[in-house]
């Protein structure tokens, strides 16, 4: 379905989502014409789904990043997973979150301001129906760096 001009241009789209198609078609020496007419192909395929800003959440006084594991209290574990999910999808922490195969059941990427609020967003989702136990990571260093 996707030839190699579709996967270059997507390569760029991934990386640097705010460029113009003009900076796209020098970059993969690729017509603008070719390179908007396959953009605008795999948005309405929905290949590509949208486009979003990355945000330093340091600067924004979020300076503590973690991820958080939760454990489904036994039971109808996938039901219960979906339900959760749905819970902290609306906390303003929570950045990412994800029902994943394995050992757990859920992962969530957080950002807080420092450790008590940590700590009160653990005793929200702790609140949660149907969540067993929550682990946490707070990240050093990566991608948020």
């Amino acid at each position: 379905m996707l030839d190699k001009k579709d996967l270059e241009i997507l390569e760029v789209v991934k990386n640097h989502a705010k460029w113009t198609t003009h900076h796209i078609s020098k970059k993969t020496l690729i017509p603008v014409t070719t390179v908007h007419n396959r953009i605008k192909k795999m948005e309405k395929l929905g290949i590509i789904k949208g486009y979003t800003a990355i945000l330093d959440y340091k600067k924004l006084g979020k300076a503590i990043p973690a991820f958080v594991i939760v454990d489904v209290a036994a039971g109808n574990q996938a039901k219960r997973a979906e339900e959760i999910l749905k819970a902290v999808e609306r906390f303003s922490e929570v950045h990412e979150a994800y029902c994943v195969t394995g050992e757990h059941d859920l992962i969530m990427r957080v950002s807080v301001e420092d450790t008590e609020k940590l700590n009160d967003f653990l005793v929200k989702v702790d609140g949660i129906r149907g969540v067993g136990k929550a682990e946490t990571f707070i990240i050093l260093h990566g991608e948020e760096d």
